[in-house]
């Protein structure tokens, strides 16, 4: 144990090993806090709920950071909703039954391009009669325009981009033929073309409630062509919570499997030597026969005919591993190791064959056995996301390969959404190449030979 720890502290010579040990630490956290502020159950909702749970994101919007990189800022999503307390309903009494009640939704708008769609959600609880709306749009330059009006149900959205009559109206108002409502409402009518005027916008909307209990909520959404840290997909999805979901998957399913396979491949090859005989001719041989069975066809056939459980798949994989070839690498050192003077010694004051296992020949090879561990768990993430690009990964939980295999299916690299896959594969590599850093770095420190050259 002294010398594993004297080892790590010579770490400190090595700056890839630093750099890697850092990355490893940050994806380590994100993969215990993640759970915690995320849970799994809301996680899943998240990402599986539906329009309920997506209608105020945009659709295909890349990361709001990109506009960092840009001449010109793209459109950013703008959400108004009176449920929240956004906006306060101003009412006042007309007659006995009805009332009218005032909403104001007011927002900036600095950017360059136009928005790709507009939608008043609204959200009305009554008995008999709708409350009937009127909207009008106001923009930063006082033009007043009629937005239309609807009565509302339960559940109703208005896109104004779908109302034939308001582009009507807009296109007698600007003199533009077939010009569409998101852009009359936005355009600038002093500049030659069709160009956005940037400044604060307002949507009135006067409703008339015609009972005593009635009520009404309203959301207005600006969507944008950026949205938030990692985007949005083709069904509205937020990218962020599969990358962040991702990493304590990746990190749980590569870790996992390093250690368990790693030890238990391990322990088996030591007890083999030490046993000897038939016990040791049968490890070799269950060895040489799983050798030659194929991972990954057995985990594609498991998948397919059977359950894409992420955890059924680690538990195959750790099943699969631990009679791999390793067994006969570590066979070759423990039969040295067993040779040793100290192996007669606790021979001769009559150690049990386990306490010689577990307490003289493994703890001798842990020194080299630390830098394949580290090495190995890229193997094992890779893996697991390959799984999912090949559409077998858990159909309930997003990882960074799902992300990856949703990309793909809705040809995200030929509509230009290269966020969408780059994102999660730099994850991937940003990973591997932190426990390869680190891992060749161990491997350095604890074999001489190595640390030679």
């Amino acid at each position: 144990m002294k010398g594993i720890l004297s080892g790590l502290r010579q770490l400190r010579q090595y700056p890839t090993a630093i750099i890697g040990l850092i990355v490893i630490v940050i994806l380590m956290i994100v993969a215990i806090v993640t759970p915690i502020v995320l849970p799994y159950n809301q996680a899943v909702k998240m990402w599986r709920g539906g329009e309920a749970v997506w209608r105020y994101y945009p659709r295909n919007a890349s990361p709001a950071w990109t506009n960092w990189f840009r001449s010109t800022d793209l459109a950013g999503t703008v959400i108004i909703d009176s449920a929240k307390g956004d906006v306060e309903p101003v009412i006042e009494p007309i007659s006995a039954d009805t009332r009218e009640a005032r909403f104001s939704f007011e927002f900036d708008f600095p950017y360059d391009t136009f928005p790709p769609e507009i939608i008043l959600f609204s959200s009305a609880a009554y008995k008999d009669k709708q409350p009937f709306v009127e909207l009008t749009w106001i923009t930063p330059d006082g033009r007043e325009i009629r937005a239309g009006e609807f009565s509302s149900g339960a559940s109703t959205s208005v896109r104004f981009d779908q109302d034939t009559r308001l582009q009507r109206r807009l296109e007698r108002e600007t003199g533009i033929k077939g010009i569409s409502v998101i852009k009359g409402l936005f355009d600038d009518p002093n500049k030659e073309g069709v160009q956005v005027l940037q400044g604060t916008y307002r949507l009135d909307a006067t409703a008339l409630l015609f009972e005593p209990e009635s009520s009404l909520d309203l959301a207005f959404v600006s969507y944008g062509k950026v949205y938030g840290i990692a985007g949005t997909d083709h069904q509205r999805r937020d990218l962020t919570i599969a990358l962040l979901w991702g990493t304590p998957i990746a990190m749980a399913f590569g870790l996992l499997a390093a250690l368990l396979t790693t030890f238990t491949t391990m322990g088996i090859a030591a007890f083999g030597v030490w046993i000897g005989g038939w016990v040791d001719a049968v490890i070799q041989r269950i060895t040489e026969v799983n050798s030659i069975i194929p991972l990954l066809p057995i985990l594609i056939m498991v998948g397919t005919l059977y359950s894409r459980s992420v955890w059924l798949m680690l538990g195959l994989v750790i099943l699969l591993s631990i009679f791999g070839l390793g067994i006969k690498n570590y066979r070759a050192i423990f039969l040295q190791v067993k040779e040793s003077p100290y192996i007669d010694a606790a021979r001769a004051y009559g150690a049990s064959d386990m306490r010689i296992i577990f307490r003289y020949l493994i703890p001798r090879i842990l020194p080299l056995v630390i830098p394949a561990i580290v090495i190995l768990v890229p193997s094992y993430v890779f893996l697991e996301a390959s799984l999912a690009v090949l559409g077998l990964g858990d159909p309930f939980v997003p990882t960074w390969g799902k992300l990856i295999n949703d990309a793909n299916t809705q040809g995200a690299l030929f509509s230009g959404y290269y966020y969408w896959i780059l994102q999660p594969a730099a994850l991937l590599m940003i990973a591997g190449l932190a426990f390869a850093m680190v891992g060749f770095a161990l491997d350095r420190v604890f074999n001489p030979r190595l640390r030679e050259l």
